[in-house]
Parts: C-alpha cells; structure tokens; sequence
C-alpha cells in the first residue's frame, strides 16, 4: 500500500500489484465481505471486482488500484471536484507509487475523469474509457440528472424499492436517496465545470492510444423526479468515434452495470492494453517506474 494526499488534503491508500508497464485504476482493491457483499451481488456487481481486475492483469502490469469513488463519498469535495483537481488526485496516486508513465482505465464518471486526465497531461501511455462516451458525451444530462439528486437530499425519502439481480427492470423513480448533500453537491460541481465542454472539439489533443467500450443495452430512463432524463452510452456515435481514434467494442446484451464487471472487461482489456502498451520490459513507454521529476 502506498498513501497519496489529494487536492483538498485528504489522503487515499492505493495498492500497487503485479510487474510490468503500469495501469492506473479506481476500484476498491479491497473485496467487500458479509452484508456488503450481497447487496452488491443483488445489484448484479462483483463483490471483488477491483481485486479480480488486479489479479487478472498483474501477470503482465504493475497494476495501482485506489478507491476514489469511494474516498469521494467518505470525504467529499462538494465545492472542488473539478476536471483540474481530479487530475491532481490522480496524478498525485502515480506519484505515491513512484510511476511516471501509465495506462489509465475508468468506468462511467470515472472514465469522464480520465477523458479529462488525458486533456491535462502527457504521461499517459493508453486510456481506456468504458461506460461513458468519448463523443457527444451526456455532460447536459448527467449535470440534470446530479442537480436533482442534489435538490432529493432535502426531501423527505420516497418509495424503496429493492434491487434485482436484473439491474435493466430497476424503477429509478422508486429510488430512496440516501446520500448527503456534501455527497452530491460535489457531482453537480463537476458537471457544471464541464458544462461548456465540447468533446468533438479536443479530439486531436488526445496523443495517447484509446479505447472505449460500451454495453449495447446501456441506456437509463432517468423518469419524472429526474426531468425524463435519459442517459444512453449505447447511442454511441461509433463512426465519429473510430474517426477520432478510438478503438471500440461494443458488449452485446450488456447494460451499464453487467458491462463493468471483469469478467466482461478483462477478456478486452488486457489483450488491447497488451497490443498498444507492450509488456516488461516496454521500449515503447520506456520505464513505467521511473521516479517522476519535481
């Protein structure tokens, strides 16, 4: 475990594991246990989907794993998760690891992060964006959609509704909120950042080979509570898309929660990382472990 203090001064343990090039990812490295474990299972997730991403690339990368969606809800920055101070945060875990050049690999919000990332430095080796397109991505809506929730967490709790092991027949206008406004208020800060940003427009500053992938039933009908937002990664512009220089792969029958879990994601993952990253040692992207410069 190595510890990184973040932008607004809080720190975040990473687990470093494995030996080749380095891969930069946000996911617990800590399997969930007991009662956490099977509200995570009824939610149809892996309750050791970070540690099954570790383990599953360690054998060719040196994989850094921190939980920074879950730091973010235990310490949140309502007022300062910016573009900017997240790519500090993450450039601050490289650090902690003595890592100059990485692959990064993010999920939905945390692949916007790394769209970003990428915007704002040069050492990265590889992105990998899943669940969130690289295109005409839903800034608008999701900054609806995090607006509402924000406004939810003054309102006296609604109908609960219990998840299934089928996440695409979950009622979203039956959802209790059960988050602060600390909590939330942080999401409509970022989305209100990127309110103006055009994602067509930064195409050619990405230097570094990408990847996107997408399950091909992710779409989330958002209802009433949320202004009839819909959020819909499987629209994904795969032309315009390609056209950038993305790598694609569409998952077929998967929605936005069965598309992140490993055993979807390694059988594309590790291969294409393999192909545009290399494996130990890697003259491509010289030396993954080389003590960054001041």
């Amino acid at each position: 475990m190595v510890e990184a203090r973040l932008h607004d001064g809080t720190t975040i343990d990473a687990e470093v594991l494995g030996h080749g090039p380095a891969v930069l990812m946000p996911v617990n490295p800590i399997s969930a246990t007991g009662i956490k474990a099977d509200e995570l299972r009824a939610w149809g997730v892996d309750p050791s989907l970070g540690r099954t991403f570790m383990e599953g690339l360690a054998s060719n990368f040196t994989v850094v794993a921190f939980d920074y969606e879950g730091h973010r809800m235990a310490s949140p920055a309502p007022d300062t998760l910016t573009p900017d101070n997240i790519t500090s945060d993450i450039l601050a875990v490289a650090n902690s690891a003595g890592i100059d050049q990485f692959a990064y690999y993010g999920y939905s919000w945390l692949a916007l992060c790394g769209l970003q990332l990428a915007l704002r430095t040069d050492r990265l080796t590889a992105l990998v964006m899943g669940g969130f397109p690289p295109v005409d991505g839903p800034y608008k809506a999701m900054l609806q959609v995090t607006e509402a929730t924000h406004r939810m967490t003054s309102e006296p709790p609604q109908r609960t509704s219990q998840p299934t092991a089928s996440s695409d027949e979950f009622d979203w206008n039956s959802i209790d909120i059960a988050l602060t406004g600390a909590q939330t208020r942080q999401f409509v800060t970022l989305y209100r950042a990127l309110g103006e940003f055009d994602d067509r427009t930064i195409q050619g500053r990405i230097l570094c080979p990408r990847m996107c992938f997408v399950g091909s039933q992710d779409v989330i009908e958002y209802g009433d509570r949320w202004g009839g937002v819909r959020v819909a990664p499987a629209d994904l512009d795969l032309d315009a898309a390609r056209s950038a220089g993305w790598d694609i792969e569409v998952l077929d029958g998967l929605d936005h929660t069965q598309a992140m879990q490993p055993a979807h994601v390694l059988p594309i993952l590790k291969p294409w990382l393999e192909k545009v990253v290399g494996v130990w040692p890697c003259e491509h992207t010289g030396n993954p472990l080389r003590m960054p410069s001041a």
